[in-house]
């Protein structure tokens, strides 16, 4: 990922499980559209707001925990991007029953093309779109192409 003035590279790790995927998805996906670091700046909160992205947890939430997020302002409060949060956990729940964790989901992904890949993705989650795509698969250590190619 090019350095480019005002931008701060993201961090690239692995995550050790599928909370740790979610959680960088999550935050891809919030800092679409603002600024990164006010989303970085806000990261604590947003880690004791959504339990610590407790997959199981999150995906458990109804109406009052909407409220709840809504209503705090240690976050960034996008209705959009929190109820598509708790959408999202649902489907790491339902790729943790069919491929057994989010990166043997990734490994079965592997033998495509990065744009396949990338609208697979963006088809599975919400707000997840390709910008936001991109962002999630460097911050995880997925191979990806040049900024300028993708």
């Amino acid at each position: 990922m090019p350095q480019r003035p005002g931008f701060e590279i993201p961090p690239r790790i692995t995550p050790t499980d599928d909370d740790g995927y979610f959680e960088q998805m999550t935050k891809a996906i919030f800092q679409a559209g603002f600024s990164w670091q006010v989303v970085n700046d806000k990261w604590p909160n947003f880690r004791q707001a959504f339990d610590g992205f407790d997959v199981d947890r999150v995906a458990a939430y109804g109406p009052e925990d909407v409220d709840r997020l809504l209503s705090d302002p240690g976050i960034v409060r996008n209705g959009r991007k929190i109820e598509a949060t708790i959408a999202n956990a649902i489907q790491f729940q339902a790729i943790r029953r069919e491929f057994g964790s989010f990166a043997g989901y990734l490994r079965s992904l592997d033998g495509l093309p990065y744009r396949e890949r990338q609208k697979t993705l963006s088809r599975r989650f919400k707000n997840l779109g390709r910008t936001g795509t991109f962002v999630f698969l460097w911050c995880v250590n997925e191979e990806v192409p040049d900024w300028e190619d993708r």
